[in-house]
């Protein structure tokens, strides 16, 4: 038998110590059920997702192929830096 130590913040030991409480059972017996689950399955027993980038939103996006369409279509000015400087005077 091989003991692991984790360190949990108070508020989630405590709020974890009381739903299993409620369950009837003890963290330990609760951390072997997570672990028996994880190698039954071969994986974590829940979704681990990150957050979308916003950059990639439905939106975003939109606005990204409505610019290429632009481009394509030959309905971009372009303007250098003298005379963009030079329209801020105006």
């Amino acid at each position: 038998m091989t003991t692991i130590s984790i360190r949990l913040d108070d508020d989630m030991k405590r709020e974890l110590d009381e739903m299993c409480d409620e369950m009837g059972m003890n963290i330990t017996t609760f951390f072997m059920i997570y672990a028996k689950k994880a190698l039954r399955d071969r994986r974590i027993p829940f979704d681990i997702v990150a957050p979308i980038d916003p950059f990639y939103s439905d939106s975003n996006m939109e606005q990204i192929r409505k610019a290429r369409r632009q481009i394509k279509e030959g309905k971009t000015v372009t303007k250098s830096m003298e005379d963009l400087e030079a329209m801020e005077g105006e």
